[in-house]
């Protein structure tokens, strides 16, 4: 008898995707967590590997390393800069592009389309940014790290989805959707703030060519252009430009996030209909023949079954979370541990800013939200899970890095650093104490009702 084309080690049903893959199509925000929780423990080693290094025998060759100036120059034009500023300006516009691209997701597809169930994580996040934004320049008004309020604002969405992920699916779903909306605005508005806050003098004529570099972009995706390789060479040149205007390059991959489109080339039913050109029917088993175009249409109407923004995300989020987040983690962390600068008012700022000032914006806000009736809570997220969120919310490590090497000089980054790591550490703490013991209680609670 003729064995099945179907094979029965193959996992699932005959006529699905195995169950991973499926994942990946139907629960986009499942996968992206899932990612996000490995990404942060690989974030922590490298971490650790950067704070050893950096206080070894070795910490003068290893911290050096980042500032070997590498580039090109071709006649007057020179495009150079040391490995961290690489990272930071280059690798990152990768980061910032995948975080607008699930910003963009989650607006046109996911649950920030409910608009008053998004007007919470945006109230929150509003306050998660305005609360240790002040509190910050309260220990730095007129002080020389006065510029570095910046710092505090934003989440790091690697490590706060690491710590849930460690109390298991107890969590509930509502505070992983909020945590994560939360983080994502958070991240926006850091970049935001990098572009006006910590730009440089502005050169417009160049903003209009990345202005016009952009236009092509919706160009070729009017006129159905699917070659990514295009894309990354147009994407290239806006870079280049925005780079020269004196806004912080990073904004490049924001933008383009968000001009990525959510609409799919190919409809479900057309989908279903090339699909059946290539299954046979029960008659042709065992003589059917498939034509070379037939499988390679089916190939692209699988593939282009996605929308693009679907696409990127599967394709970068890795990448992203194993390469270019551990990098700049290795880059930009490791710091000389000065137990003088811990006493200092800029630590004290950024500690400050992170520890206390961002779950009280976060509770605040979000309470006058709720309040005036602007947004809903859902039922699962009671207020006291939303403080033990708001708390794993100051863990700030990623943008907090970055924004700290824009903001302060040489002389004083140590120092923010060093508030950054202890503040980040001490939040997550917090944090996951707070969620543990919530959540021993409410199964203490229920079984006392049964």
């Amino acid at each position: 008898m003729k064995k099945s084309a179907f094979q029965p080690h193959e996992r699932g049903h005959p006529t699905q995707l195995p169950k991973e893959y499926v994942d990946w199509l139907t629960q986009p925000i499942t996968r992206f967590l899932r990612i996000e929780a490995a990404a942060g423990s690989v974030l922590l080693i490298f971490t650790i590997a950067a704070l050893i290094l950096s206080n070894s025998p070795w910490a003068e060759t290893f911290l050096s390393i980042w500032d070997v100036h590498v580039g090109i120059t071709a006649g007057t034009i020179e495009l150079k800069r040391s490995l961290r500023e690489w990272i930071n300006d280059g690798l990152m516009t990768l980061f910032f592009f995948l975080v607008a691209l699930e910003l963009k997701r989650e607006i046109v597809l996911g649950e920030l389309k409910k608009p008053r169930l998004a007007m919470l994580s945006i109230a929150g996040a509003v306050g998660g940014m305005l609360i240790p934004a002040s509190l910050y320049l309260a220990f730095q008004l007129g002080q020389p790290g006065q510029n570095g309020w910046g710092i505090v604002m934003a989440t790091d969405t690697a490590f706060v989805i690491a710590c849930l992920t460690l109390l298991g699916p107890r969590i509930p779903k509502s505070l992983r959707v909020f945590i994560l909306s939360l983080a994502i605005i958070d991240d926006i508005g850091a970049i935001v703030v990098v572009a006006v806050g910590y730009g440089e003098d502005i050169h417009f004529r160049y903003i209009g060519l990345a202005v016009i570099g952009f236009v092509v972009v919706k160009i070729m995706a009017v006129l159905g252009i699917r070659n990514i390789a295009m894309y990354l060479l147009v994407g290239g040149l806006i870079w280049l430009a925005v780079d020269a205007s004196g806004v912080h390059p990073t904004v490049t991959g924001v933008i383009l996030g968000l001009m990525t489109p959510t609409v799919r080339w190919v409809s479900e039913a057309r989908l279903l209909t090339i699909m059946e050109c290539v299954v046979p029917s029960p008659s042709q088993r065992g003589v059917f023949s498939i034509d070379r175009k037939v499988l390679k249409t089916a190939e692209a109407a699988a593939r282009e079954g996605l929308s693009p923004v679907e696409r990127f995300e599967m394709l970068l989020h890795p990448w992203i979370g194993f390469v270019v987040m551990p990098l700049f983690a290795f880059a930009n962390a490791g710091v000389p541990i000065s137990f003088s600068e811990m006493s200092g008012s800029l630590y004290m700022a950024v500690f400050a800013g992170l520890v206390v000032g961002k779950p009280v914006g976060i509770v605040v806000f979000s309470g006058l939200a709720v309040c005036t009736g602007l947004a809903i809570r859902p039922p699962g997220l009671r207020w006291p899970y939303l403080l033990a969120g708001g708390m794993l919310a100051g863990i700030g490590f990623t943008m907090s890095l970055f924004i700290a090497h824009l903001a302060l000089s040489p002389a004083l980054v140590n120092a923010a650093k060093l508030g950054i790591l202890s503040a980040s550490l001490f939040s997550a703490l917090m944090g996951i104490t707070l969620l543990s013991w919530l959540l021993k209680r409410d199964a203490l609670h229920n079984q006392g009702d049964i």
